[in-house]
Parts: structure tokens; sequence; C-alpha cells
């Protein structure tokens, strides 16, 4: 019969070898990141997805881009080292440099901060063909080693899933909480179910849901098309006790803007408000 059993704080007590055993650091988990001197962010909120191919990365920049518009100093930290999207989204493609205090951010046109793997590549076509620890790493770094300066608020793009990445971020970086992604796919919205489950176990809290692709605007009459089915994101909702931020329609106007680079110039409607529930 097994005699081992559940390591407990007063376990600890009166031992020589408290602190060094690795019992007590098990107990506590990983220690949460600290930003440099010269950065202060007052709150970081991770954009997450339970699948890639919702949006999540133009939910992400249509955060920081409500958060510009009230005036909020803001950064984007692209944590989808496999897949970074966002710096193209707003036409940077200079390499980040670097000073005695860290890796310095590229700056937006409307003035949104930016770090992101394709800002570190000699080429921004190569692709990133990492193991995990070393993906972890990087992400680690985005947070703690770049001069992000005073934030008001810093978003942080996920890669899709609850690998690694999503993992390490909940552990180890101060967040105020995830914001997850979905659109009105029976499918995707299975899998929304486990990024939910995620978060509960890890005691992260969702501070709400976005919709998106929700629906079509027909350009002659108006009438709102169901092109993915009928949402149901209210269900969803009600099921966890989590509210909903906003619906997001396909938008042919936002669709251009991305494929021109030209992000920052962004102007819509349907994130009003959001900044009460976050």
């Amino acid at each position: 019969m097994s005699t081992e059993k559940e390591c407990q704080p007063s376990d600890c007590e009166g031992c020589a070898s408290a602190g060094n055993c690795g019992q007590e650091q098990q107990m506590k988990g990983p220690e949460k990141l600290v930003t440099g001197p010269s950065t202060e962010i007052k709150h970081a909120i991770a954009i997450v997805s339970g699948k890639g191919g919702v949006g999540k990365s133009m939910v992400t920049a249509l955060m920081a881009k409500r958060m510009k518009t009230l005036g909020k100093k803001v950064g984007i930290m692209d944590a989808d080292i496999t897949g970074p999207s966002i710096p193209k989204m707003y036409g940077i493609h200079k390499k980040a440099m670097a000073n005695e205090e860290g890796m310095i951010p590229e700056v937006t046109s409307d003035g949104t901060k930016i770090m992101s793997i394709n800002l570190l590549l000699e080429n921004q076509e190569d692709p990133v063909i990492w193991r995990s620890p070393i993906i972890t790493g990087v992400v680690q770094q985005f947070y703690k080693d770049v001069v992000w300066g005073d934030l008001d608020y810093l978003f942080i793009d996920m890669p899709p899933g609850t690998g690694d990445v999503p993992l390490t971020v909940f552990q180890t970086v101060p967040i105020d909480g995830i914001i997850i992604v979905t659109s009105p796919q029976d499918l995707v919205r299975s899998v929304v179910e486990k990024s939910i489950n995620m978060a509960e176990v890890m005691n992260v809290p969702v501070l709400g849901l976005v919709e998106n692709y929700s629906y079509l605007k027909c350009p002659d009459c108006g009438k709102e098309i169901a092109v993915f089915g009928e949402s149901k994101i209210e269900e969803l909702a009600k099921k966890h006790k989590i509210p909903i931020l906003a619906k997001v329609p396909i938008d042919a106007n936002i669709a251009e803007l991305v494929e021109e680079e030209r992000f920052a110039e962004v102007s819509v409607p349907y994130l009003d408000g959001v900044e009460k529930l976050i």
C-alpha cells in the first residue's frame, strides 16, 4: 500500500530544508512575473479562443482601438508566437530595438505599443519551429523584458487552444482576466467550453465573451444575415454566468483596412461601452 500523502504547509515547519526541497514552491505554484523599472501596467487582459480562425487577433486589436479612442495608454503583446498577425495588421515591418533596460516595442500610427516575434525575426515570413519551452520563455520575456512604459491596458493576443502558452500566461503573468472570442458555429461553441473550463481550473476570471462573425448586414436593406447560423452565445453566457461584451459582424471595411495594413484607421461602434465591463 502506498504511503504517499498530499503535502501540507505545516509539513515544512521546523524543517532545515524548508524552501529548498521543492515542495514549498510546488504548493505555491510558479512565481508571478515582474516587469522592469520603466514599466507599469495597470491592467493586463488576455484574449483567447478555443480554436483558430475566429478572429481573435482582430478582436484584440479592436479592444486596443476602443481604449485608444478613450485616451488610454495601450499595448498589444502578440503571444501567438507561431502565428503572429498583429504587426502586419498595423503595417509594422521594422525590427524591434533594445537598450540596457530591455526590448523597445514598436508604436503604431495611433500610438498603440506592439511587441511580436515578427519584430525579431530576420525575415517575417520565416516559420517559428520551436519547442514549447522556448516559445513559453519568449512569451514571458515579452511581458517582463519589454520596456512597455506606463500602460493603462496591455492586451495579450494568445494562441488558440488550451496548450502551454495559455497555461504559462495564466500561471505567471498577473492578468486581470480573459476575454473569450467565439463565433456562431456549434463546433466552435463546444470548443469554447474548454477555454471556460480551463479558466475555472486555473482560477482566472472570464471577463466576457465576444462573438465574432455574428452576422452580415445587407448593404441594400440593412437586414442582418446569420451567415454562420443563428447565434447561441446567449445560451453559453447564461450557462456560465459570463457577460456578453459584443457581437461583431462581418465587416468588409475592417477586412479592407486589415489587408491594406491600416488597422489603426479602424473606427467602428461594435465595442462601445466595453470599458464598463472590463
